[in-house]
Order: structure tokens, then C-alpha cells, then sequence
């Protein structure tokens, strides 16, 4: 079956728990339909670039998916239909990464800042 990632926004004024209730009810969807759910994360509470129905801020989740397409259409129809639910994107990917995504590392696990230096390579203004 193809592997899909998934994020959902939803709106801000909704606890942490019934946004987490949000992706176990999507998982459910997906795997009602012949799908399963390789990882999901809650990414929390954060500022969007631009505003999206009137809200600054929405709850961030990430699923990780292996499921038909049927069933990805069906997670993505009722997540559009859904009143909490402000935006969905779901991608297709050859292979899902090991470990946890970029948003949920550390930022020194990253490593993308690198070494900075003393900006040394600049040409000198004249």
C-alpha cells in the first residue's frame, strides 16, 4: 500500500485533548477503511503565518499513514467536513524517515544552525 504523511490544523479555542482526540478519530477513519497508522504525533499550539478563519493560532498533528487511496480520500473528506478542522495536507512519500519528525527533535539534534563562527568569510564594506 502507498505510505502517506498527514498534518492537520485545528482551530485554536479547542483543548489539548480534543485536539488530540482529533487524530485518534482520524486514525480510526483510516483504519476502518483498510489503512493503519505507522506514527502520530501532537505537535501543540502554534502561530501561523497568516490567518486562517479569523485565528492566529491552531493545534498542529502529524500522522503517518499506510493506507489506500480510498481511505485516505475518505480521512481527507470528513476532515474537510469536520468543524474543528481548519486545514489538512496529506503527501505521498516513497518511505517513511526513522524517529521522530523535525518538528519534535531538539534543536541541537538538528544541527541547523551549524557553526556560525566569526563570520570571518564576509567581505569587508568599503
Amino acid at each position: 500500500m502507498p505510505l502517506y504523511e498527514h498534518v492537520l490544523i485545528a482551530r485554536q479555542d479547542l483543548s489539548n485533548a480534543q485536539a488530540e482526540g482529533l487524530v485518534e478519530h482520524f486514525s480510526t477513519v483510516l483504519a476502518d477503511n483498510g489503512g493503519t497508522v505507522v506514527t502520530s504525533e501532537y505537535w501543540g499550539v502554534k502561530t501561523m503565518a497568516y490567518k486562517i478563519n479569523k485565528n492566529r493560532k491552531g493545534h498542529y498533528a502529524y500522522l503517518r499513514s499506510d493506507a489506500p487511496s480510498a481511505a485516505v480520500q475518505e480521512m481527507e473528506r470528513l476532515a474537510r467536513l469536520h468543524d474543528d478542522v481548519m486545514r489538512v495536507l496529506t503527501v505521498k512519500v516513497e518511505a517513511h524517515e526513522e524517529g521522530p519528525s523535525v518538528q519534535m527533535q531538539r534543536r541541537d539534534e538538528r544541527g541547523d544552525r551549524g557553526d556560525r563562527g566569526d563570520r570571518g568569510d564576509r567581505r569587508e564594506r568599503r
